[in-house]
């Protein structure tokens, strides 16, 4: 399948699921509390609908504005703007004939579904799955730094970063992530320790100095095949191991690279690692400064010849329930640091929101089931955290009308809630519209 369709119906797929659960959630709770539910989408329907079929007293269907879905409550101002029920007495399966408490119940069990899918998930991958985990402190050659932005701060290939806004990264898995939101960075390098301050606009930086990763563990340059064109052909063997090119040391593959990028079309004099002996070679350099190799990406063979150690976590159905627990607040915790820095306009983070291209590009395109079920766990937690905000027209904006009324013993007008519903729905269309349209210029850009 073509890599592009891959990552598409990834999307399609992963928000399909996000969107029906979220929308059962309302439905379930509202059926429970006896509250006739009209309508349930996927996807929004003005003016016509891709598929319907009515059931009971439902209408199910699939709208063609892929923007969401929603269920229609009887009785509720929602994103339908239907007023008709404004003029007639309330009845007792209407929403707005509920208590209060049932009806915040209502509105927050999409957000509850949400939450407890991105559980699901995560135990099923702790179960199914497990953990693999590489200690910083085990890594021999230290870190690659990628990004550009983090070079012009002072770090280094070879550094280990081992603090990060003074708690202690233990993994290298949890480096890029936790980078994200740093403000300091403690760094180990040449035995000693270094500390590295982060400007308010890091995020800012980055985002113009792309790149798919921040760090790499930092690798051997260990030989896996030869392509059929490869100049070295006849030179190079499977499992060799390029460790000094020019008398210089280039243990690493970063090291590599940077000589062969400064030493196009030439000869160059190297020492390759094969079978545990020293071996003296010539290597040929092609004009776009590649040798023609594939590298050995194997996490295994890396730590064989000890460039660090894996610890592989495998976890009994028992303990990945609590593990699912843990990786849901990590998730949520992090998200929050990020919206926060969205929200503050000195870190220039909003630059970076993106729409559903900025979403489709965070799907691999090599379906991968793990990759999967992490990104839509994610996606689960971000869409929770999103729709609590209180925004009319979300569920955390009718929650605060509901929870003001709780509190006040006193029930806004219902024209109050039918101008804030509007307001609301404008300013979420208003964003949809700045995201998507970010995505199509940063693409036409590209």
């Amino acid at each position: 399948m073509n890599a592009t369709l891959i990552i598409i119906f990834q999307l399609l797929l992963s928000l399909s699921i996000l969107v029906v659960l979220h929308e059962l959630g309302h439905f379930l709770a509202a059926k429970y509390f006896g509250t006739k539910v009209d309508k349930f989408y996927m996807f929004f329907n003005p003016g016509f609908s891709l598929w319907k079929k009515k059931i009971g007293e439902t209408e199910y269907g699939i709208g063609w504005l892929p923007l969401g879905g929603y269920v229609k409550i009887a009785g509720m101002i929602d994103e339908s703007m239907d007023k008709e029920f404004l003029d007639k007495e309330p009845q007792p399966w209407e929403f707005r004939s509920k208590p209060a408490w049932q009806r915040l119940i209502i509105m927050l069990a999409g957000v509850f579904v949400n939450v407890l899918l991105a559980i699901v998930i995560y135990i099923g991958l702790a179960y199914a799955v497990g953990e693999q985990l590489v200690p910083v402190k085990s890594l021999k050659g230290g870190l690659e730094i990628v990004n550009l932005t983090l070079k012009e701060l002072g770090l280094q290939n070879g550094d280990k970063i081992i603090r990060i806004d003074g708690k202690e990264v233990k993994y290298a898995n949890e480096i890029d992530p936790k980078l994200i939101t740093a403000k300091t960075v403690t760094i180990e390098r040449n035995g000693g320790e270094k500390i590295i301050q982060f400007p308010v606009n890091f995020v800012e930086k980055l985002l113009k100095n792309k790149t798919d990763r921040l760090t790499n563990m930092r690798i051997p340059f260990i030989v896996q095949n030869l392509a059929p064109d490869s100049p070295n052909k006849q030179i190079l063997k499977k499992g060799d191991q390029i460790i000094e090119i020019n008398k210089k040391p280039t243990e690493f593959y970063d090291q590599v690279k940077d000589l062969l990028q400064k030493n196009k079309g030439s000869s160059l004099q190297a020492i390759v690692l094969r079978n545990g002996e020293k071996k003296e070679i010539e290597l040929k350099v092609n004009d776009k400064g590649m040798i023609g190799v594939q590298l050995n990406g194997d996490l295994k063979e890396w730590e064989k010849r000890g460039y660090l150690k894996i610890i592989n976590k495998k976890f009994g159905l028992l303990e990945a329930i609590p593990e699912g627990f843990k990786r849901t607040k990590q998730t949520f915790l992090s998200y929050i640091d990020q919206l926060k820095m969205i929200f503050n306009p000195k870190t220039g983070a909003y630059k970076g929101v993106g729409g559903f291209i900025a979403i489709a590009k965070i799907f691999p395109d090599t379906w991968d089931w793990v990759r999967f079920w992490t990104i839509t766990a994610f996606l689960s937690i971000m869409l929770a955290v999103l729709n609590v905000l209180p925004i009319p027209a979300l569920d955390g904006g009718h929650a605060m009308f509901t929870v003001y009324e709780m509190i006040t013993g006193r029930k806004p007008n219902e024209k109050v809630l039918e101008y804030a519903q509007i307001a609301g729905f404008v300013l979420l269309l208003t964003l949809v519209l700045i995201v998507n349209g970010n995505d199509i210029i940063k693409l036409l850009h590209k």
